[in-house]
């Protein structure tokens, strides 16, 4: 079902998401201590359970490298930490996967995409990450890692950038989906 937002936008080898999101699920609770109450951990430990989850699918078979979607300096220094590292850490510690979080940054950050529709989402992040090094990731089958994947505008905009390296692989891996 997440395979149906990139349709006809960027091509995406595999997605995948460990719940569908749901604002008053138990679950949700964690992902808003994770990214709002300072607990990093909470992040590491999901990416964990994701990654021996879908390992059972062989889902990070050929994948090669893992890239946390950026937050600007400024929100990462409020927070203290990128949620999305924090995740793919947990990815890395089951998969073995390296992760390289100086490939992408987010150079742009307008407000949150909470409470904003589709279009808005799209033109929120658009513009919002630069590619800092094609080379390192030219050739390379990459997982993109996000906490929450609503529309995908983040992480389409995210990958556009990817995707100016030469022959170039991308699946993406969200703890939450949420349902259209």
């Amino acid at each position: 079902m997440m395979n149906r937002l990139y349709w006809k936008q960027i091509p995406i080898e595999k997605t995948s998401a460990l719940f569908f999101y749901d604002a008053q699920a138990p679950v949700s609770k964690a992902i808003y201590d994770l990214k709002y109450h300072h607990c990093p951990e909470i992040g590491v430990s999901l990416g964990e359970i994701a990654a021996r989850e879908f390992n059972n699918e062989n889902f990070f078979e050929g994948i090669d490298m893992i890239i946390p979607v950026p937050l600007t300096k400024k929100r990462q220094h409020n927070r203290g930490y990128n949620q999305s590292m924090m995740i793919a850490r947990g990815i890395s510690n089951v998969t073995g996967i390296k992760i390289n979080n100086k490939i992408v940054k987010r150079t742009l950050f307008k407000e949150s995409q909470t409470h904003k529709d589709v279009i808005d989402r799209k033109e929120n992040v658009k513009d919002a990450f630069s590619i800092i090094n094609t080379k390192a990731i030219a050739n390379h089958h990459i997982l993109l890692v996000d906490d929450i994947v609503t529309t995908g505008a983040t992480t389409i905009a995210c990958s556009q950038q990817l995707m100016k390296a030469e022959d170039i692989k991308i699946s993406i891996v969200s703890l939450g989906f949420v349902k259209p």
